[in-house]
């Protein structure tokens, strides 16, 4: 044994690695749970306890120059490596990141927002799963509307305390929550996703976005409503962009008007978007119903108001030009990387 622990002790001391790959075959040889080292303490087991006596301080000895000569060469290698050269050229400019870009439904969204603060609304948001109470009963919807039916809506859950549970069919449900939890004055837009079970074709989607808008105080008539909505389209759109409101019908409405605008793809020439008719419909409108006040505890005989609501995809499909608006959803890189320049 002695014989052995002076051979590998010779070894030891003129090993010199010509790169890591050997310093590890070093320590996995003589320090590993299967090295040397460790088979030579279990024969150490085997000699009489007068050998042991002498042979004890010499393995230990011959343990801690292995160890030592592995710690050395590591450091010595290591130092090494962080003062060698390289042959990279650090005067050329080094390789820039492509940036990323807005999403263009982003993007309509912050300017839709931006252009409303300017007239003092504030941003409103609410949950996306609702109650029938706020997305519906609240709003004036009738037991029989079509839109509590299955074709329309997003049912979560059938019945129960609070009534049906479903995803919101709109954004309404954040003016009710906001009516009953304050006073009026009440001035402010509720961005954010909804869904509706519809087929999804190059101009409706099972979910998109909306913007609505809620005004009530007193004295606010239907001019208050075409004025605001006015400038919003000069604003959004640009100057000389004709508006037409046409008589319609909401539950939560009375009056109730839908806008169009004249079609910024064709000039009103006539295209697929408007349907030939060089008009887009991008937003319905009215007077808050009375019967909504009431539901939200507002004195409908002190306060009136108007609300209106968008769908952000609409919006942005006339304001660059898009014709389907599945794009919006495929994360189409070729698509997406055409609003570089549009970032804010």
């Amino acid at each position: 044994m002695q014989e052995k622990i002076n051979q590998y002790t010779a070894e030891i001391n003129s090993f010199q690695p010509k790169d890591a790959a050997e310093l590890e075959t070093f320590r996995i040889r003589f320090l590993g749970t299967k090295g040397i080292i460790k088979d030579l303490f279990e024969e150490f087991k085997t000699v009489t306890p007068e050998e042991k006596r002498v042979l004890g301080k010499v393995l230990n000895e011959f343990k801690q120059n292995a160890e030592a000569k592995y710690q050395a060469l590591k450091e010595s290698s290591e130092t090494a490596e962080g003062n060698s050269t390289s042959d990279a050229d650090l005067t050329l400019p080094g390789e820039g990141y492509e940036l990323g870009a807005r999403h263009p439904l982003s993007l309509v969204r912050k300017e839709i927002i931006e252009i409303f603060k300017k007239l003092g609304f504030n941003v409103a948001e609410g949950p996306e799963i609702e109650d029938d109470w706020h997305n519906f009963s609240a709003l004036n919807f009738p037991e029989e509307h079509p839109a509590r039916d299955m074709q329309d809506t997003f049912f979560i859950k059938k019945g129960g305390e609070k009534g049906d549970i479903a995803l919101r069919t709109h954004t309404s449900s954040v003016q009710v929550r906001m009516m009953e939890a304050g006073k009026p004055p009440f001035r402010a837009i509720m961005p954010g996703r909804v869904y509706r079970n519809e087929a999804i074709s190059a101009r409706a989607h099972c979910f998109f976005h909306q913007v609505e808008g809620l005004y009530i105080d007193e004295n606010v008539s239907f001019a208050d409503l075409k004025q605001t909505l006015f400038y919003f389209v000069q604003e959004l759109y640009g100057e000389g962009t004709k508006v037409r409101f046409r008589p319609s019908y909401f539950p939560f409405t009375e009056p109730s008007a839908e806008m169009d605008i004249s079609c910024t793809i064709c000039k009103g020439e006539g295209c697929q978007l408007c349907k030939h008719s060089g008009w887009v419909e991008i937003l319905g409108c009215g007077m808050v119903d009375p019967n909504v006040l009431e539901n939200c505890n507002i004195d409908s005989k002190k306060y009136t108001g108007y609300a209106f609501g968008m769908g952000i995809e609409r919006i942005t499909n006339l304001k660059y030009q898009i014709k389907d608006l599945r794009l919006f959803s495929e994360n189409d890189v070729r698509f997406l990387k055409q609003f570089k320049s549009e970032m804010i």
